[in-house]
């Protein structure tokens, strides 16, 4: 017998839908029982940002809907104004649009939480902007229940709410409501809280709220949580991306630029760890005590250095010196080489005993060479000198230097008669020998002569300068100031030789030619004129400024026709007065008395504070929130969210990667922004995740499949990650939907009950959707 599996299709709907995380994965979960399959289809989103619901329209396969779901009020307190004309209030009818006219079994919520964040301080959460964005929550579950109350299929089987764990307490007061609103239209209700990072198998741990809903007279049977499964190290995931920077990975892969002085806090930071650890190092006026940052751009070719014994040597340059590269080798062989190696190529010592004598005596084979101390065989050396007391070698016919020993190493003096003035030379002071005649010894005829090298003529040309009005030298082939008199003292002006250029003529000259462009620079079209542009007491007068010792001219009916102002060098206060006004002091020095001013201007009341804003003691937010932490390659990542920055949470990773960095010929500034690849102590490279990452870490692209591009709408990384940081992870989402449409498929057969190694869900409150909370009493016993 065959058996035919049957698919259905169970439609789900998306308010604050965001980028669709929610969305792709709601679309990708199954369920089977018996022969029936369920599969899941969306029919829509809306949400407010036109770019979310642009990226909703490519993950979820339909057309999402941008709309404001804010009533009038909401919006004034929100916005701070007003709303435009034209704008009204979203209504139920807007909701069955964005749905295109279909009723979906599942409708899942996810609605804005900054007002709930605990990274957002509890009184900023109770302003009237964050209340109207948190009364948001209500609204739409409102606007959803209204959409479909209705229709003839009802109003939807079951209903997902999630937010952050914080609106536990701090919306409290707005989720009494909702479970209320939702209990009077039919609806059993559950809380919990559950981790997308255990049940979607992500490398991330992100702990949410969870409000369920069933239908009590839809949904009979129990709904179970979905299967945990172990958290993946954050390695698992980036390992299988490209490096950032990478371009085939596209722009959401490149590294923020982050300042300097960041970089090098990342560096010391302990992986796992966050600013704490930079707690532990010692400053001492400023500066790192036991630590030191230096370029090492000339290190980066290798120079002076060492190749381990199996690694491939360099490539050979045209200079292959130590310092031009690596071209030394780390050696691991023993200093006896010939005697671990059988002695190859081995030169015994004279007085050792010889190896032992094998059937190939060769070199290679073993050490069978003898360091002979002996002279043995010398007079046959080619070039060799014989001593003056042994006979010469036998004539041959090539009897010449390099065919035998035919040299004599005479030892007799050099100083007998007949060699005492061969090649000789007389000192200055000395008496030179009797002139022989031309039979005679030629000796003795060279003198030492300790005057110049060259005579009278030649020292008074060489860098010899010419007068002005005197002939030159002749003109020789090299005719340079050191070979002879080629300089000459020009009484001309420099100006005269660029054509008068910025030149000033005299009063009685003709100026120059007039040119396209009469400029200073072209030509000398400047005249020094002698004449005063006014008479003296004119000069005396407008906008004149009297020097402070000198009396003022005197005071006309026109205070611009006189010399109405002084020159005073006296400062406005005295030596100590108004010296602390808008004054900062240096955070190693003593504060100024405390006066009764409290304003800046009042004296020296700031502080240059050189640490972080991280390092407060009674910033709570920023004791917790793990600023400038940085997450192990094996650890778990924490949740993203709409700011993942570096220093507003664990954002940065260990990364294990070898990556070469660019040349860096001096330190950058402390405030300087760029990428850098900077090894921290552990040998592994802390640096923010890119943004990409950030998506992969959501589930909401496949590592895998980066190299067919993945892209989010617009170009700024601020929103992506904002986006990212909001979006359900898909993977998670998946798992939800297989629980859920099992759920709903032994609802259409009737079944009310399912054996299952699951808890059931919402375990710390009786049985999520088997229950009614309102006095714990089974649903079944109710009915």
């Amino acid at each position: 017998m065959t058996v035919t599996n049957i698919d259905i299709e169970f439609r789900h709907f998306h308010l604050f839908c965001g980028l669709g995380g929610g969305a792709k994965g709601f679309n990708k979960g199954t369920a089977r029982v018996g022969s029936l399959k369920a599969r899941f289809r969306c029919i829509g989103g809306i949400d407010v940002d036109p770019a979310s619901i642009r990226d909703f329209s490519r993950a979820a396969k339909v057309e999402g809907t941008v709309r404001d779901l804010f009533d009038e009020d909401q919006y004034r307190a929100f916005h701070g104004e007003a709303p435009p004309p034209g704008w009204r209030p979203a209504m139920p009818a807007d909701i069955r649009r964005a749905a295109h006219g279909e009723r979906p079994h599942v409708v899942f919520l996810s609605a804005p939480c900054k007002g709930f964040s605990g990274l957002l301080p509890e009184k900023s959460s109770m302003t009237d902007k964050y209340q109207a964005l948190n009364g948001l929550t209500l609204r739409g579950v409102w606007l959803m229940l209204e959409a479909w109350k209705d229709h003839p299929e009802g109003l939807p089987e079951l209903i997902i709410f999630e937010n952050v764990p914080r609106i536990m307490t701090r919306g409290r007061f707005l989720i009494d409501q909702i479970v209320a609103l939702l209990r009077a239209y039919g609806y059993a209700v559950a809380e919990t809280t559950h981790d997308c990072g255990e049940i979607g198998g992500l490398g991330q741990s992100r702990k949410r709220y969870l409000l369920v809903a069933r239908h009590e007279a839809k949904v009979p049977p129990f709904l179970y949580e979905p299967e945990k499964r172990r958290l993946r190290g954050v390695g698992e995931i980036l390992e299988r991306l490209p490096l950032p920077g990478d371009l085939r990975a596209g722009p959401m892969h490149r590294l923020p630029a982050l300042q300097w002085k960041t970089w090098v806090r990342l560096a010391f930071v302990e992986a796992g760890s966050d600013w704490r650890s930079l707690n532990k190092l010692a400053i001492e006026n400023g500066s790192l005590r036991d630590f030191g940052i230096m370029p090492d751009h000339e290190w980066q070719a290798g120079v002076l250095g060492v190749r381990q014994w199996l690694d491939t040597s360099g490539v050979v340059a045209g200079r292959s010196s130590p310092t031009n590269g690596a071209f030394s080798v780390a050696d691991p062989r023993p200093e006896n080489f010939p005697a671990d190696r059988g002695g190859l190529l081995g030169v015994g010592k004279w007085a050792e005993t010889a190896s032992l004598i094998t059937s190939q005596r060769s070199p290679q084979q073993g050490r069978y060479s003898v360091a002979d101390p002996r002279f043995v065989g010398r007079e046959n050396q080619q070039y060799g000198v014989r001593q003056w007391d042994r006979p010469s070698g036998a004539l041959t016919s090539q009897s010449t230097p390099g065919g035998g020993t035919f040299s004599v190493a005479d030892p007799r003096m050099e100083g007998k008669p007949r060699f005492n003035n061969v090649f000789r030379i007389v000192p200055w002071a000395g008496t030179s020998p009797a002139v022989a005649g031309p039979g005679g010894p030629a000796g003795g005829l060279a003198v030492a002569d300790p005057r110049a090298e060259a005579d009278a003529t030649y020292q008074q040309t060489k860098y010899r300068v010419t007068g002005y009005k005197e002939p030159a030298g002749t003109v020789i082939a090299a005719s340079t100031t050191g070979n002879g008199a080629f300089a000459v003292a020009d009484p001309r002006p420099v100006d005269d030789l660029r054509s008068g250029a910025h030149g000033v003529r005299k009063w009685g000259e003709t100026s120059g030619t007039v040119q396209g462009e009469s400029l200073p620079s072209n030509g000398a079209f400047a005249v020094a004129d002698p004449r005063p542009g006014k008479a003296t007491e004119d000069l005396q007068g407008n906008w004149y400024v009297n020097p402070f010792d000198q009396a003022p001219h005197a005071v006309v009916g026109n205070r611009k026709s006189g010399a109405s102002a002084v020159a005073d060098p006296r400062p406005g206060y005295g030596e100590n007065t108004h010296q602390n006004i808008l004054s900062v002091g240096a955070w190693e020095k003593h504060s100024k008395a405390a006066t009764g001013a409290t304003h800046v201007a009042g004296g020296a009341l700031s502080v240059a504070d050189p640490r972080p804003a991280a390092f407060g003691d009674k910033r709570e937010n920023y004791q917790t929130g793990g600023h400038y932490g940085v997450v192990p390659w094996k650890g778990t990542a924490y949740a993203v969210p709409g700011f993942a920055k570096h220093d507003r949470g664990n954002w940065s990773v260990a990364d294990p990667r070898e990556t070469e960095a660019e040349p860096l010929f001096e330190l950058p500034k402390p405030d300087d922004r760029l990428v850098a690849v900077i090894r921290a102590l552990d040998g592994t490279w802390h640096r923010p995740f890119t943004t990409l990452e950030l998506a992969a870490l959501q589930s909401l692209v496949d590592p895998d499949e980066v190299a067919e591009g993945y892209s989010l709408d617009g170009q700024s990384d601020s929103a992506w990650r904002e986006r990212i940081g909001n979006a359900v992870p898909p993977d998670a989402a998946e798992a939800i939907a297989g629980v859920m449409g099992t759920t709903l498929l032994l609802a259409m057969t009737g079944e009310t009950f399912m054996l299952s190694s699951q808890p059931i869900w919402v375990r710390e409150i009786a049985t999520a959707l088997a229950t009614d909370q309102r006095g714990n009493i089974p649903w079944e016993a109710a009915e």
